[in-house]
This record gives structure tokens, sequence and C-alpha cells, in this order.
């Protein structure tokens, strides 16, 4: 059997090992192992590509993988629906006082019910206010 045939096997077992467990530890040594294929291919013989492949997983692991790691540990920065309305200010449109149950707001061009975060808190038509958070179709909001 050619050494590149063993090569590309060899990436294709650590490319699948890598999608089993899903930790970016694998995947480096399987691009190592592709470029030891393609080294054995173009007659490198087995020293060099052995060289190939120990350079450029390390090269790899050392390189992408602290990137990948971080990448991994970021929140998500695109938030949908009514979470996506938190944080978000609004205008008052109609007097909120929870003891009157009454109030609205209006947050991106949308007219909310709404309710004091705070029970004592009566908000006025015109004051701007955060949503702290959104519970079925009201949302409660604070100064």
């Amino acid at each position: 059997m050619d050494a590149w045939v063993v090569w590309t096997l060899v990436a294709c077992a650590l490319a699948v090992g890598e999608m089993l467990t899903m930790g970016f530890f694998l995947a480096p040594f399987a691009g190592g192992g592709v470029a030891a294929a393609i080294a054995s291919l173009i007659g490198a013989g087995t020293t060099g590509a052995l060289i190939v492949f120990v350079v450029v997983s390390l090269g790899l692991f050392l390189g992408i993988r602290p990137l990948a790691r971080r990448h991994r540990r970021l929140p998500p920065r695109l938030r949908t629906g009514t979470a996506g309305l938190i944080g978000q200010r609004a205008l008052v449109v109609e007097r909120i006082a929870n003891a009157e149950a009454v109030g609205c707001v209006k947050i991106d061009g949308e007219v909310w019910t709404a309710r004091a975060y705070d029970d004592d808190e009566v908000m006025e038509v015109g004051e701007r206010v955060h949503v702290i958070e959104i519970r079925g179709a009201t949302a409660l909001v604070g100064s």
C-alpha cells in the first residue's frame, strides 16, 4: 500500500474521531495527516512525510485551537424573540401604575402592555425606561 494512502486513512480516522468528540483536539492532526499525504504523494518519502505531519499538526494545534476555544466561550450575540427585547429602551405611552393595572410602552415601534418591575414605582407618559423582563405579553420595565 502506498504511503499517501496510509496518511489519507490516518487523516480520515482522525477527522472521524474529531467529529465524535467535538473537542477540537484531533482536527489539527487530521490536517497534518492531509499535508503528510500530499507530501508523500509528491515524493517526500516516509521521513519527509512524518516531518510534514508533525510540523503542520503542531502549527495548526498551537495556532488554531486557542482561537477555537475562545470562540466557544463567547455568548451568543444574536438574541431573537422576546429575549431580544430585554435591555432595550422603551417609551412610556400610557401611564404605568401597577396598583391600577395600567400601562403601555413602545418598544421598537410596537406597543406593549407594561408594568413596573418595582411594584411601587409609577412612570408617566413620555418617560424613557429599560425593559428588564418579558412575562407573557407584558414588559416589566424600570427607569
